[in-house]
């Protein structure tokens, strides 16, 4: 790992902002660290939580920048690395397979070509599955961002979906 001070100088002004943001949203709570986080990656476009604003974090919160990355790898929902702007969940349960889920898995490797787990070469697109989101009676679902798109039965659904998030 990269010294603290340098890790603060490569915060951005922006990135100060949205961290401050997101803390005073929280009423600069610690014990709030896992909302926090949550709110803080899902706001950086790419959906992770990046090295510096982790250190500047825990140096508003008042915490070691340890905590903050035991946080961090502790949940699934959290990342440290970046990650696709648009994160493309399939649901992985057995009413979801059901109605045919891996049909829209293959469907959207196909189109994306890429496999689970893979980003595209722009950053734009991954596939994860995912366990039960709740969206049973619209499967086979893909949430993207917490956006259910659901009955994508056919390729010409999923290129529709596809191409709203454009």
């Amino acid at each position: 790992m990269k010294p603290f001070a340098q890790k603060m100088n490569e915060l951005t002004p922006e990135m100060v902002e949205l961290v401050d943001r997101v803390i005073d949203a929280h009423d600069g709570d610690a014990t709030q660290l896992v909302g926090i986080l949550l709110d803080l990656e899902a706001a950086v476009e790419r959906h992770y939580i990046p090295e510096p604003a982790a250190y500047y974090l825990a140096e508003r919160l008042e915490i070691h920048p340890t905590q903050v990355y035991d946080v961090i790898t502790f949940y699934s929902a959290l990342h440290d690395k970046p990650r696709a702007k648009y994160t493309l969940q399939v649901c992985d349960s057995a009413p979801c397979r059901v109605k045919d889920s891996d049909a829209l898995c293959e469907t959207l490797k196909r189109l994306l070509n890429l496999e689970i787990g893979e980003v595209t070469y722009d950053g734009r697109f991954s596939i994860e599955k995912v366990p039960c989101f709740g969206a049973c009676d619209v499967s086979p679902a893909v949430r993207v961002n917490g956006v259910v798109y659901g009955h994508l039965d056919s390729e010409e659904r999923i290129i529709d979906m596809l191409q709203q998030l454009d």
